[in-house]
């Protein structure tokens, strides 16, 4: 069972937003936060990863990311991203 499908067992009630599939190794966790719908947490350098693994390049990844991944709003369940320090 992937991470993906762990988190949909477990919340078969909640309505997700993924991002595609390609980024689901990504996936650090659910969000859960007083008031606010659950949401799914990635990894913000793993997704900018995935997009050089693609073929952009760092500096094309983060803009990428910035403009379009982080910049794109679907509603209350909109995916957030998270910088890992440890």
């Amino acid at each position: 069972m992937n991470k993906k499908e762990k988190i949909l067992d477990q919340y078969p009630e909640n309505e997700f937003t993924f991002l595609p599939d390609e980024f689901d190794h990504a996936i650090v966790g659910v969000i859960e936060s007083f008031g606010s719908e659950l949401k799914i947490c990635y990894d913000k350098d793993e997704v900018i990863e995935q997009y050089v693994h693609e073929g952009m390049s760092y500096d094309e990844a983060i803009e990428f990311f910035e403009y379009n991944t982080i910049g794109a709003y679907v509603g209350e369940t909109t995916p957030v991203f998270m910088t890992i320090y440890f």
